[in-house]
């Protein structure tokens, strides 16, 4: 009996699932369609637009837990253990895994000093701050507040850098931006149900195996609400726009936390698990310090050695998780 149970509730996780990347996908791409007509570079829209657009994922667990949280209709700790364990799994796998299959695929990536300084310390920083807030193991509406903040003190930075290099991206342009945008908040709409019903099932899940809530996001929803990023890297790929993949798999990173992260704060406050704490967001910290050192010791340059490198660090994050850090 426990058994058909257990396999229900993944089979309804493994649904919901689907229908978060399927409609983020479609999201995504009428957001991009809309921008397009309007001129952004790639790098502004991938750090900005595109980062943004493909966390819609996070954002929208986050929303749904936080008002589940409000209306007593999600347990406090499990729900805020799960959504805080698929950001930042999706973040992890995003700057390790991601960026090594992307590598791989395309041979090599580039990463320019000035990148580095204006996204790449960013992204870290966002995370030293989560470590910070987080450290009394609770996410306050003060602590959403900063982190939103600071989100949108990034986003004015960026674009006044982008108002001395304003360049199109290429690829197809809207015709109807009033229509996409409608079709784009449905898809946004169907991705608020389908993220309650996986937090639903997900509490059930956690009922059932006694395992900790930020495992299993870290494991199913980090690695689902990762998909929309790895697509519109890759199609930055194939469009020979290099500033779109970078853009959005760092961006990503600086906007699941302070936007998902603060947002979800500012509504219900969270319940910050040990493990993330303790392995999570260091772990978090330490793969992209070490990647910044490669990258530096390589003149910004990332081969297929350093793919694989990257994605042995993801396996020995993951491979530790399991280990020792499997309850909440």
């Amino acid at each position: 009996m426990l058994h058909e149970t257990l396999g229900g509730s993944i089979g309804v996780v493994l649904v919901c699932i689907v229908i978060l990347m399927l409609s983020a996908e479609r999201a995504v791409q009428k957001i991009i369609g809309i921008l397009n007509k309007y001129k952004f570079s790639s790098t502004f829209g991938g750090l900005t637009i595109f980062s943004l657009a493909t966390s819609i994922p996070e954002i929208f667990a986050h929303l749904a837990a936080s008002f589940g949280i409000l209306r007593g209709t999600l347990d406090y700790k499990i729900a805020s253990a799960t959504v805080l364990g698929a950001n930042i799994g999706s973040d992890v796998i995003q700057q390790t895994l991601l960026i090594g299959l992307v590598v791989l695929l395309m041979g090599g990536l580039t990463f320019e000093r000035k990148f580095l300084k204006t996204a790449y310390l960013p992204m870290i920083g966002t995370t030293l701050m989560c470590i910070i807030l987080g450290w009394d193991r609770t996410f306050s509406r003060l602590d959403g507040a900063i982190l939103f903040g600071t989100f949108l003190a990034y986003m004015f930075f960026l674009y006044r850098l982008e108002l001395n290099h304003h360049v199109e991206i290429k690829g197809p342009k809207s015709t109807r931006p009033l229509l996409d945008a409608l079709i784009a908040t449905s898809f946004m709409a169907i991705m608020l149900i389908s993220a309650h019903f996986l937090l639903k099932t997900t509490e059930h899940i956690v009922t059932l195996t006694g395992l900790g809530g930020s495992l299993i996001g870290v494991i199913s929803l980090g690695v689902a609400s990762a998909a929309p990023e790895l697509f519109t890297a890759l199609s930055g790929i194939k469009q020979k726009a290099m500033g779109i993949s970078l853009g959005t798999l760092i961006g990503s990173n600086i906007t699941n936390p302070l936007v998902a992260i603060g947002g979800g704060a500012l509504l219900s406050t969270y319940w910050v698990p040990l493990p993330l704490i303790y392995w999570d967001l260091p772990m978090e910290t330490i793969t992209a310090a070490l990647l910044l050192i490669y990258l530096l010791r390589n003149k910004g340059k990332l081969g297929k050695g350093g793919a694989y490198y990257l994605i042995g660090l993801y396996a020995v994050y993951l491979i530790m998780r399991f280990a020792f850090f499997s309850v909440d």
